[in-house]
């Protein structure tokens, strides 16, 4: 899965593979390495609500948590279901944090990748 950060967007990309983890799991993770140490990574993951999950009436539909060392995007069942089974390449919300800033965030699939 491919991350890319730029300001404040943060762009999900999945491989055929792991478009096929994701649909079949509901989650699919990766990592980059920063050096020996255990702590000294990032991990970053795509996770799929719960079908049972009931959203709060003010929650947001996509989800974004951050502790050191790991991402998770996290989507609502119903979205990451017709996302993977239809042609739709992606989708994207954007999310109203503090002091009138957002973050945008983007998944999309990456299924031309030859590498």
């Amino acid at each position: 899965m491919k991350l890319r950060i730029e300001d404040d967007t943060l762009r999900l990309r999945l491989s055929g593979s792991e478009l096929q983890e994701f649909a079949t799991t509901g989650r699919v993770v990766s990592s980059v390495h920063f050096g020996a140490g255990a702590g000294q990574q990032l991990a970053y993951a795509l996770e799929r609500g719960s079908e049972m999950a009931q959203t709060a009436p003010l929650a947001e539909p996509v989800q974004v948590y951050y502790e050191p060392g790991a991402i998770t995007v996290r989507v609502p069942f119903a979205l990451a279901k017709a996302w993977v089974e239809t042609d739709q390449n992606g989708f994207s919300h954007v999310l109203p944090l503090a002091e009138n800033q957002q973050l945008t965030v983007l998944v999309e699939k990456d299924l031309d990748c030859r590498h």
